[in-house]
């Protein structure tokens, strides 16, 4: 990558880049893993496009950006499409982990006239909270990149970058309509009352009653807002408390599974393979040797895959 485009992507006051690609070659984009504060961050315009991927549990967000005002409660894998030259103000509840991709703007026209497209007329649309698979997929893999830690065959960051600047072309059409989703508060309600009660048995009835609704108005709400079943949800941040348990250390894998809300051992692992690819023993086994394996690592990466209903046989859905 030029170092414009590395200057460029200096990362703003409260905003530190904890991985980057500027040692990886990639030319026309490039990515960086922001750890941004909790607080108020005004963004100003670039000559660069930006895509914004959160990672990691929900944050209740506000956004104003191209004269719109966005409450919500900020999902793992939700996007934040802005164009080259438009700013805006990100306010976070808390602090959060977010994959900040930029596209040169050549690099998109470039693609523009590969696609048959006036150049001058291919727009890239300012999009907030944008669900989108195909971008999540390629954020994980770009992610999984930076994760490596050193430079692969540039052209497969290339064949990502490219096709990235292609979806958010082929998409450039009216903002989504507004979701059926849970209010911010009433989310954060939810999602901070599962986090503190891991280790209980959750119902949904109980889980519903804490917003006043139907069980079945709330599992709709609920997916609409997180992206995923209540269930595909806790038993995802489940899996991700007991490998930050584990990966700490003191305690074997059984207290463990029991301290997350799993029946025994056997549940964890079962759950904790079919989610990272990973077993707790290869988990403690790393933490002891100090160095997490790309397979691990990678397997971080993919842990919103539970996010897709098929990443569970349909009776756990």
């Amino acid at each position: 990558m030029n170092a414009v485009l590395e200057n460029a992507m200096a990362p703003a006051a409260g905003r530190v880049a904890l991985k980057s690609s500027s040692a990886l070659g990639w030319r026309g984009f490039g990515a960086q893993l922001l750890a941004i504060s909790a607080g108020r961050h005004r963004i100003p315009g670039t000559a660069y496009h930006r895509v914004g991927v959160h990672f990691g549990a929900p944050v209740r967000a506000n956004c104003v950006c191209d004269g719109r005002r966005l409450a919500r409660m900020q999902a793992e894998g939700d996007a934040d499409v802005i164009p080259a030259g438009l700013g805006g103000v990100w306010t976070d509840a808390a602090d959060c982990t977010v994959l900040s991709i930029r596209l040169e703007d050549a690099f998109v026209r470039t693609i523009a006239e590969q696609l048959v497209r006036r150049p001058d007329t291919a727009t890239i649309a300012p999009r907030l909270q944008l669900r989108d698979a195909r971008v999540q997929h390629l954020a994980w893999a770009l992610r999984a990149e930076l994760d490596a830690g050193e430079a692969s065959d540039p052209l497969y960051a290339e064949s990502i970058g490219t096709a990235l600047a292609v979806r958010l072309l082929d998409a450039a059409e009216p903002l989504q309509a507004r979701r059926a989703v849970l209010a911010p508060h009433l989310a954060a309600r939810v999602t901070d009352y599962i986090e503190s009660h891991l280790d209980a048995r959750l119902t949904l009835t109980e889980l519903a009653a804490l917003v006043d609704l139907s069980v079945p108005h709330f599992k709709v709400l609920f997916r609409g807002t997180l992206g995923m079943p209540v269930h595909q949800y806790v038993v995802r941040r489940r899996v991700e408390r007991a490998r930050k348990l584990l990966l700490k250390g003191g305690l074997n894998a059984t207290q463990v599974a029991l301290d997350v809300g799993f029946a025994h051992q056997s549940h964890l692992a079962h759950w904790m393979n079919r989610v990272l690819g990973v077993t707790p023993r290869e988990v403690m086994r790393e933490a002891v040797s100090g160095a997490v394996s790309g397979a691990v690592s990678e397997a971080v990466v993919r842990l919103t895959v539970c996010a897709d209903p098929r990443a569970l046989d349909p009776h756990d859905r």
